[in-house]
């Protein structure tokens, strides 16, 4: 299950990837937003990143204008990692390399076909494990002690 969160300057780029998901019969939950009206992203990087932080969610796509506002909202809850998915190369990396749970997407710089691409590319994507997983610790321990 995956979780779609947007506001107004990503909408319609996710609305590209909803029809994306239902031709390969990938499941989703939209959380917003539901049309152009102007809206304030931390709304749904939060409601995202608590549904993946939750398990209701396996992982999440944010959409802004830049990725930059979304990656900083998520990346505030214990257990989200998020990176900003710029191109293939960067996203199958995130995955691969810090097993990102939330790709953002920044959709003024971005075609609906590249963003599917990418998409695709971050979703094919495997985590390494190994040497990347005792990093992954390390992230968790200044988790614990650094967010109280």
């Amino acid at each position: 299950m995956i979780a779609l969160g947007a506001d107004h300057g990503g909408f319609k780029i996710k609305e590209e990837i909803k029809k994306f998901f239902e031709e390969k019969d990938i499941e989703y939950i939209d959380f917003g937003t539901y049309d152009e009206e102007r809206t304030d992203y931390p709304i749904y990087a939060e409601k995202v990143s608590k549904s993946v932080q939750s398990g209701e969610c396996d992982c999440g796509i944010l959409l802004c204008r830049s990725g930059a506002g979304m990656t900083i909202v998520a990346n505030k809850f214990r257990g989200i990692r998020c990176a900003i998915g710029f191109d293939e190369p960067s996203a199958r990396a995130a995955k691969a390399d810090d097993d990102v749970n939330i790709l953002a997407i920044p959709s003024d710089y971005m075609t609906v076909s590249k963003v599917i691409t990418i998409v695709r590319e971050w979703l094919a994507a495997e985590f390494k494990g190994g040497r990347y997983k005792e990093r992954l610790q390390m992230i968790e321990n200044i988790e614990k002690n650094e967010m109280k």
